[in-house]
């Protein structure tokens, strides 16, 4: 058949909306690990551009008094539920979840899958080139096959436009269908939000300390820790003087925030 003739190759379907439950004004995605890289498949397959915010109860409460990580992350094509106190909250409103979707786990389990179907990665993040140079072999080693398409660590200060147009390049050159993104909240969802229409990667995901864990640079807490909601507990211990302020601030306002939500929740019912 003469190639002006052929059929147009069709296009893969856009993933579903996440259905998503408020809470505290932040909408958090009912998801579990499949569905969420069941639905990052499908984007990456559609070549849309989406971006995907992960979420701890820091998260949540810094969006009430940022208004641009708010916008960023109501921006965002869903949040998931990656702190284990949002589980709870998420079940108290009637929402049966297995689990929540804890960025360290999503991105190791995404590299599993990508090991196979050859699916690219960028790494955009890190302490240094150093931190990131170890995490991309620790990574390519834990899952053989991955595709490491680039990465860079950017310096603990802002970007200027030459930088940032470079990063743009760099991730669109390496043909990149995924690109993590461990700078921390809320730098990493504002940038997510700022650089989405600029760059051509389907699907940008937000993992924060992420990078670290699996750099082997920052230790995770014990499985059962994380099971009680006491993460929050254990990093504390690890860097004191980095945490104790949001730790001291967040938490309460959390517990207070969410009863009302709660109360109010329970007289509609």
């Amino acid at each position: 058949m003469p190639s002006s003739l052929r059929a147009p190759q069709r296009v893969a379907d856009a993933p579903p909306a996440m259905p998503t439950q408020s809470l505290l004004g932040v909408p958090l995605a009912l998801t579990d690990y499949e569905h969420t890289l069941d639905w990052i498949d499908a984007a990456v397959a559609s070549r849309s551009r989406e971006y995907i915010c992960v979420a701890a109860v820091h998260t949540v409460m810094a969006c009430q008094e940022d208004e641009s990580l708010r916008a960023a992350v109501l921006a965002a094509s869903f949040t998931v539920p990656d702190g284990q106190p949002l589980v709870w909250a998420l079940r108290a409103l009637g929402h049966d979840l297995g689990d929540r979707v804890y960025g360290p786990s999503l991105m190791d389990l995404a590299c599993a899958r990508a090991a196979k179907s050859g699916q690219r990665m960028y790494l955009y993040g890190g302490r240094n080139q150093g931190a990131l140079a170890q995490l991309t072999r620790t990574l390519r080693l834990r899952h053989p096959g991955l595709k490491i398409v680039g990465g860079y660590a950017p310096p603990f200060r802002p970007l200027t436009d030459a930088e940032e147009e470079h990063v743009a390049q760099d991730i669109d050159r390496s043909g990149a269908d995924v690109v993590w993104v461990g700078i921390g909240v809320p730098k990493q969802e504002k940038w997510m939000a700022r650089m989405r229409p600029r760059l051509q990667a389907p699907v940008l995901i937000g993992v924060g300390a992420a990078f670290d864990f699996h750099a082997g640079l920052v230790p995770q807490a014990p499985p059962r820790m994380q099971r009680w909601g006491l993460e929050w507990l254990f990093r504390f211990v690890q860097e004191p003087r980095r945490l104790w302020k949001r730790y001291a601030r967040y938490n309460p306002l959390f517990v207070f925030g969410f009863t009302r939500q709660y109360l109010r929740h329970r007289t509609g019912r």
